[in-house]
């Protein structure tokens, strides 16, 4: 079975972004499974694919909202409105429609796409028409522009998130009606997307490791260590709202460092906090740590740093929406969504929190992650002998 997996971003050197990390998981449980994948999308800026036999490049191309000019956001904003499509679609129409198809063309004969995430989906969404699609659904994007609307400070955010919510939820409804198999990271999310049918949707559970990690013995140079893109909105949520309100009822010397990409000026208003930018090792600056916190408060979809917090085997504090997609908790995580009880459990952790063996719950997410990959690979195969015959 050939395929193409349809991304707004290649794979481009080691993931890094819970979305590269969904990713590269999905793409390894594809090739377990015995398909052949051809990767089509865009690089980022001076990089180049990980893998360029199996990749076509459609350009190098920035889509991060934080990491452009007021000028460039402007000019997404009036390609969407002039199109009619979400803003975060109207990132990636730097090309014709036409040049889309054509580099699907070169391709020959597939048996399918696999639509990954809305992004490019939606932006080239008449060149998949007339293909046998697969919907990956990393969120359920509508109900995250309408959190992100209800966060939004000023009028413009608000309305700007809205119209991104309403324009979200119809092409959310026609890529899920048009697929043959769709794919959640979160049981949630299928109820959410309206495919809740076992015979046409699975969630998928994820890994954030190639192999099983192996537990070893830990140096704690902080009581708490917190990664993430913080600049995303729905990860931002989360992380004003521990400084905001978790952070202050800690002791002045519970020491916290937080690592990824964060909006200016955030680091001069917590003083308190170390904040260490880009680190070279996840894994490793979370394991510096007497305790994770997990502190999703907005999103939809599944938190790969609760995965990897879990298959590292570390003492964590998680938001009951951190922990969203996971059938089983760990034993060494306490549950926990007000600021009082998250500050308590987390000083209680950092003194008692215990590491675990976390290679079963890798060994468990993976078999899983295989077994619904190829679930839906069969709906595929079943839908296409029918249009055949």
């Amino acid at each position: 079975m050939h395929l193409v997996f349809a991304t707004s971003i290649v794979p481009c050197g080691a993931p890094e972004t819970g979305y590269e990390i969904a990713n590269a998981a999905v793409l390894g449980a594809l090739t377990r499974a015995g398909v052949r994948v051809t990767v089509l999308g865009f690089c980022w800026p001076d990089s180049q694919p990980s893998n360029p036999e199996r990749t076509v490049v459609l350009g190098n191309l920035e889509v991060r909202t934080d990491a452009v000019s007021a000028g460039r956001k402007l000019r997404w904003l009036v390609d969407a409105v002039r199109h009619g499509v979400p803003f975060s679609c109207a990132k990636l129409r730097v090309i014709r429609p036409g040049d889309v198809r054509a580099a699907l063309a070169r391709l020959g004969p597939v048996d399918g796409v696999i639509l990954n995430s809305v992004q490019f989906a939606g932006a080239f969404e008449e060149i998949f028409a007339d293909k046998p699609t697969i919907y990956v659904a990393h969120n359920v994007e509508y109900r995250s522009a309408r959190e992100n609307a209800a966060a939004s400070a000023d009028l413009a955010g608000r309305l700007l998130y809205r119209r991104e919510a309403q324009l979200l939820q119809a092409l959310e409804e026609r890529l899920c009606s048009a697929a043959r198999f769709v794919f959640t990271f979160a049981e949630e999310d299928r109820v959410l997307l309206g495919v809740g049918d076992d015979a046409r949707s699975a969630a998928l559970p994820l890994v954030t490791h190639d192999v099983a990690p192996v537990r070893k013995a830990r140096q704690h140079e902080f009581d708490a260590t917190l990664i993430g893109t913080w600049t995303w909105t729905p990860n931002r949520i989360g992380l004003d709202w521990f400084l905001g309100e978790v952070a202050p009822l800690l002791p002045e010397n519970f020491r916290i460092a937080v690592a990824g990409r964060v909006p200016a000026g955030i680091a001069e208003a917590h003083p308190r906090i170390r904040f260490v930018g880009r680190v070279a090792n996840a894994a490793e600056f979370m394991r510096k740590a007497r305790v994770v916190p997990l502190i999703s408060r907005a999103g939809t979809g599944v938190q790969l740093k609760t995965i990897e917090t879990f298959e590292l085997g570390l003492p964590s504090v998680a938001t009951s929406r951190s922990v969203r997609g996971i059938a089983e908790v760990p034993a060494n995580c306490v549950i926990a969504d007000e600021p009082r009880a998250f500050a308590l459990a987390l000083e209680k952790m950092s003194r008692e929190g215990a590491d675990l063996d976390g290679s079963a719950f890798w060994h468990k997410q993976r078999d899983a992650l295989d077994r619904q990959i190829r679930r839906g690979l069969a709906a595929l195969e079943t839908a296409s002998d029918k249009a055949a015959a």
